[in-house]
């Protein structure tokens, strides 16, 4: 697990770890909350200055479902009554607020949060939402050099400047729903899964909500897409050989961007032309198929000592992406190798 985190006295939205009680939080424990009241509501959201004021009469009932990763942190919140929130986010991060619905009756600095857009704001700027009743929304907020990081090094574009003077930004019906689809998912996954989110979960999860919100605030740009088919096959090769090279630990689309020097997009597409798929699919599938070679070779130890030969850490998740590729458990494969070497 990644190094305990000391949280201050009034952490900052940079302390992606810290809990609602001000504690050292558990990365990848999610963490449910209810409140009563409205300012009990806006103090449960830790790294925020805010103050929510109840516009409605009825009793408040809000509740917040925060999930802390190493760089970021995911939370959805359901509020009950229309609600006038003055809000900061703490530090040098960034704000992504998406509505679940999209009526236009939410809006951030008096600027109407319409059909396909969400929300954004950096670090340290006050700013106003006024929410309706019933309305929920997700959020990220994530640290500022992690996603400049990811701009440079990933996607190999600099963050418009523009989109720090935005209130609203629109992304599109569709692109909403799946970045809504994500979140809502991720989040129910970690409530639901009882106990922390392991490292390579967290590193894909947190890799695949920066590559979903990447394209809300990236500089369009034509990068050549992986220039010639020549070029394109070269791309992939040197994929499958880095990934091959350290079998012993998954390696994520982000980091194959940085040792190939090419943006993801430029990878997306020299896999998607070459193999008719995406990388990380590719690339699992790649270890699947090798620690399957494994098992049915004579040299073959336990189904955990080949899962982990391959970069597989946890192994029922390992037993279910291996049955659905090749339509047994890795034990009857292991079972048919000794029946083999016992009748040979």
């Amino acid at each position: 697990m990644g190094q305990r985190v000391e949280c201050m006295a009034e952490p900052t939205a940079e302390d992606t770890r810290c809990s609602a009680q001000g504690d050292d939080a558990l990365a990848g424990q999610a963490v449910v909350s209810v409140a009563h009241d409205a300012d009990e509501q806006a103090r449960n959201l830790i790294g925020w200055r805010q103050t929510y004021d109840q516009l409605a009469a009825g009793r408040f009932v809000g509740t917040l479902t925060e999930l802390p990763l190493d760089t970021m942190k995911l939370f959805r919140e359901s509020t009950s009554h229309l609600l006038r929130q003055a809000c900061e986010v703490r530090g040098d991060a960034y704000w992504f607020g998406i509505p679940l619905t999209s009526d236009g009756t939410a809006r951030v600095d008096a600027c109407r949060i319409g059909p396909g857009a969400l929300a954004f704001r950096p670090g340290n700027v006050e700013f106003e939402l006024l929410t309706p009743a019933q309305f929920s929304i997700y959020g990220v907020v994530v640290r500022g050099d992690v996603l400049r990081r990811y701009a440079e090094e990933v996607e190999h574009r600099a963050l418009d400047e523009r989109l720090f003077a935005q209130r609203v930004i629109q992304i599109g019906d569709m692109r909403l729903a799946r970045l809504c689809a994500l979140l809502g998912g991720r989040l129910d996954g970690a409530a639901a899964a009882g106990g922390p989110l392991p490292d390579a979960q967290r590193d894909d999860l947190q890799a695949e909500v920066l590559a979903a919100l990447f394209d809300a605030c990236a500089q369009p740009a034509d990068d050549g897409a992986g220039g010639a088919p020549s070029t394109r096959r070269w791309i992939v090769e040197q994929a499958r050989e880095y990934v091959l090279a350290h079998r012993t630990r998954p390696v994520g689309v982000p980091e194959l961007c940085e040792q190939l020097h090419v943006s993801r997009r430029t990878l997306q597409y020299c896999f998607q032309d070459v193999l008719g798929m995406a990388p990380a699919t590719y690339l699992r599938t790649l270890r699947l198929n090798g620690a399957r070679r494994d098992l049915c070779g004579r040299a073959a130890g336990s189904v955990q000592d080949v899962a982990e030969a391959w970069g597989f850490w946890h192994l029922s998740q390992f037993a279910t992406d291996y049955r659905r590729l090749f339509g047994k458990r890795p034990s009857e494969t292991l079972r048919e190798r000794a029946v083999t070497v016992a009748a040979g």
